[in-house]
């Protein structure tokens, strides 16, 4: 339960993303690796609130398990904007978690985009989304395409971004409970990086796959249950490296009824996909 001050606080979304299909054409002579994917912004994800000071201290109202603030993206992106722009102003950053983390729904990557785009604002930085998009580049792969907070088709290693609007579907993401090392999966051997580039005009659902599902599931037997479990109510796939399975939907009923059913073991949520992301629509009220 939020507390009383918790509530008062101004609230940024960190939205979850699904890659409803991830192809891999390649690897790069930096170990970056040549992609093809369509990223699917939800209406679900973590909260971010930003309580500007004037120490020029960047600082978590509150460490996230396991991460220590110097290794913490959220700090990185603050960090990074303020030696950009030479900012004097500093910053207490409070996070709600909602998103697993490991689970390839860019639970850290938006967290790092919601930083750069909130901060630029309320710092008064006044950089453009090009510009915050290639700071986001320099922290993760994932992180420019939640500054534009556009659903859309990614290439290169997903800095090449075109919007794309999708029907709105209902989808059901659900959580195995492991954690799955991207750097591990894009590090294994055996990961197929010889997928043949697709036209956007030609994607089709049914013709792409992600080609990080079986190299997962065989390293981890209950993202393969879960997804199997899945493929009996609705077309289902591992989301980016995993650990996440999704299901699509048509409505938000038959997605919540299928949510009810899912074995206590795992954990899950029911998002609306959207063509324009939260953090997008939080910005735009403050122009």
């Amino acid at each position: 339960m939020p507390n009383a001050n918790s509530l008062k606080k101004d609230w940024w979304p960190s939205p979850a993303k699904l890659n409803v299909f991830l192809h891999i054409l390649g690897r790069l002579d930096n170990g970056y690796h040549q992609l093809q994917s369509l990223f699917q912004m939800l209406d679900y994800g973590d909260e971010l609130a930003f309580d500007i000071t004037n120490d020029g201290k960047i600082t978590m109202a509150s460490q996230l398990e396991g991460v220590r603030d110097e290794d913490n993206l959220i700090v990185k992106a603050a960090k990074l904007l303020a030696k950009e722009a030479n900012s004097p102003l500093g910053v207490t950053i409070s996070l709600n978690k909602r998103l697993p983390m490991g689970g390839g729904i860019g639970g850290g990557s938006s967290n790092a985009a919601t930083t750069l785009v909130a901060l630029n604002l309320l710092w008064k930085t006044g950089l453009s989304e090009d510009q915050l998009a290639d700071l986001g580049l320099a922290l993760g792969a994932d992180v420019p395409i939640f500054v534009r907070g556009k659903t859309a088709f990614a290439g290169g290693v997903g800095e090449n971004i075109t919007p794309a609007e999708q029907q709105e579907k209902w989808y059901l993401v659900a959580n195995p409970g492991v954690h799955v090392s991207t750097a591990e999966v894009f590090q294994a051997k055996d990961l197929p990086r010889n997928t043949p580039p697709i036209q956007w005009k030609d994607y089709i659902f049914e013709e792409t796959r992600n080609d990080c599902q079986q190299l997962v599931a065989n390293c981890h037997p209950e993202v393969a249950k879960l997804l199997q479990w899945l493929l009996h109510y609705a077309p289902s796939r591992m989301t980016g490296t995993g650990a996440c399975v999704f299901a699509i939907f048509s409505d938000k009923a038959s997605a919540e009824h299928v949510l009810a059913l899912l074995p206590n073991a795992w954990q899950g949520f029911v998002a609306k996909g959207v063509n324009s992301s939260p953090l997008l629509n939080k910005k735009e009220q403050y122009k």
